[in-house]
């Protein structure tokens, strides 16, 4: 699986699990909503500084992020 897509899987996941919008993230991330959009269906190359504060809007750590499953799998399910 393409990283992009992954990446934008483990933050919809991650958003979905605090129950928040697209919108709700943006605004925490100081990110536009239509960017969370492209990363999260993986059409956007997301920059480390914005992956960065997309992370901690989900309230972990950047080393965590890169410990889901996802990763540690090569992305095969």
């Amino acid at each position: 699986m393409d990283i992009r897509k992954r990446i934008g899987l483990i933050i919809k996941e991650l958003r979905r699990n605090l129950k928040l919008t697209q919108e709700a993230l943006a605004f925490r991330a100081e990110i536009d909503k239509t960017y969370i959009n492209e990363v999260e269906n993986g059409k956007r190359n997301v920059s480390v500084i914005n992956l960065e504060k997309i992370v901690l809007a989900l309230e972990i750590q950047v080393s965590d992020f890169f410990n889901h499953d996802l990763f540690n799998t090569g992305g095969q399910s």
